[in-house]
């Protein structure tokens, strides 16, 4: 993965910190990290994964901490503070030149996206949802569509219902990638991850018009 440097930025009166890689382009993407309660940190290694896999294919990426961990600040707000980090976390790397961005959220990050989509308009051209724990987690997927693009979920993830997650993907337009054989930690499963996610950014290409709005492009296009 490209170098990364450690950075910090206001949210309201807090600070939020992250790791900052410059892939010198205007396409990026912020990755939320799993449950800070349970051990979540920008040092995950699902989150690691996919700042690697979107680095390589040529994007600035932003991994950061929810309010609590690490060197953000605060404390654990059930939710609701962390639609904040989030927001905060999209500003920062568009005042670094990002126009085209990526949201992604892994379990509990997942379920803040969902969360902050559900509260008003997308911060993020295209936002891709690693297993949601929809059985942890109450999650609202009316109103998403046309927002969530892609989930994925491993077929053994206890958190996951990958079949309910099938219809829910179906109803609001959205990709299902379903892993085999991997659970909600991926434990010696990021290289497949890996492989879905390149699987995913080469299909959509997140292309874009020249008006900055993103299409879909096929595979071959």
């Amino acid at each position: 993965m490209a170098r990364e440097e450690k950075v910090t930025w206001k949210n309201g009166s807090l600070i939020g910190e992250g790791l900052w890689s410059d892939a010198g382009g205007d396409a990026g993407v912020v990755v939320c990290h799993p449950h800070p309660q349970m051990g979540g940190s920008l040092y995950n290694n699902v989150v690691e994964t996919v700042c690697g896999v979107f680095s390589a294919a040529g994007f600035s990426t932003l991994r950061f901490n929810f309010r609590g961990v690490g060197g953000s600040t605060g404390c654990y707000d059930e939710g609701a503070g962390e639609k904040e980090d989030v927001l905060s976390a999209c500003d920062f790397i568009k005042s670094r030149g990002v126009k085209k961005l990526t949201l992604a959220g892994y379990s509990f990050g997942a379920w803040i996206c969902c969360r902050l989509l559900n509260a008003q308009a997308s911060p993020a051209d295209d936002v891709l949802l690693i297993s949601p724990p929809q059985k942890y987690f109450d999650f609202r997927w009316n109103g998403l569509e046309n927002t969530v693009k892609a989930i994925i979920c491993g077929d053994s993830d206890s958190f996951c219902d990958a079949a309910d997650l099938g219809k829910k993907a179906a109803a609001i337009g959205a990709e299902l990638f379903i892993l085999q054989k991997t659970d909600h930690f991926y434990a010696g499963r990021e290289p497949l991850l890996a492989r879905y996610l390149e699987q995913y950014i080469a299909k959509k290409k997140l292309a874009f018009n020249k008006n900055g709005v993103m299409v879909d492009a096929n595979v071959n296009g």
